[in-house]
């Protein structure tokens, strides 16, 4: 079982929106029978088969045995990663092509690269699963708080620096270069504000 699947077939993604299949995905975290299922969702066992055969039928779950039981065949089956991503090429005629225009402060650009970045990591990981070898990767993911948005500038102004210097330095450009491409994505935007609610069993003062 991958950590993340990347659905780049749009009626694969299709089929993983539907709320029923979401939760039977959920379920398939550790296997299960239509069975079992059954239970767990609240639906007849010939209903949940259904749902089953299309999810197989799209490779978002796996068989992984089958048991005899009396004249019946129990199909166990698992969901083929813990957890799903669909890729923007499943909207391939409408999605961000982050090659129509370049703005480093624009957000729409930011989400185009990431966009972008789904969808080539998920071919990526795809491609490493099959060959058996490990994908070198590397993020850094933090938070810093700006006292300004005169320092927020100056900051991504000194970042852009120190990364152009950095690729000067190990970019390997030469014609006869037999080195492997590797795409550099360096984001920075605001953090979503979260609200606290009020401590549990206080009422609020609506006065």
């Amino acid at each position: 079982m991958l950590d993340i699947e990347v659905i780049e077939d749009p009626a694969a993604a299709e089929a993983s929106l539907d709320p029923i299949r979401t939760r039977i995905l959920r379920e398939l975290g550790t296997p299960g029978s239509a069975t079992q299922l059954a239970v767990k969702v609240g639906l007849p066992r010939q209903k949940v088969n259904y749902h089953l055969k299309a999810l197989e039928r799209h490779g978002l779950v796996e068989l992984v045995e089958e048991r005899r039981k009396g004249n019946v065949t129990e199909r166990v089956l698992q969901a083929t990663a813990a957890s799903y991503l669909i890729s923007p090429s499943a909207l391939a005629s409408v999605s961000p092509d982050p090659r129509r225009f370049a703005d480093r402060f624009s957000a729409f650009w930011l989400l185009a690269l990431a966009g972008r970045m789904v969808q080539e990591v998920g071919k990526l990981i795809a491609g490493a699963a099959a060959a058996r070898q490990k994908l070198a990767t590397f993020a850094i993911d933090g938070e810093i708080t700006f006292r300004s948005a005169a320092d927020r500038a100056a900051f991504a102004e000194e970042l852009g620096v120190a990364v152009t210097q950095l690729v000067d330095k190990y970019h390997d450009g030469g014609a006869s270069s037999r080195g492997r491409r590797h795409r550099l994505v360096v984001a920075l935007h605001p953090a979503l504000k979260t609200t606290n609610p009020p401590p549990s069993g206080k009422e609020q003062d609506n006065d």
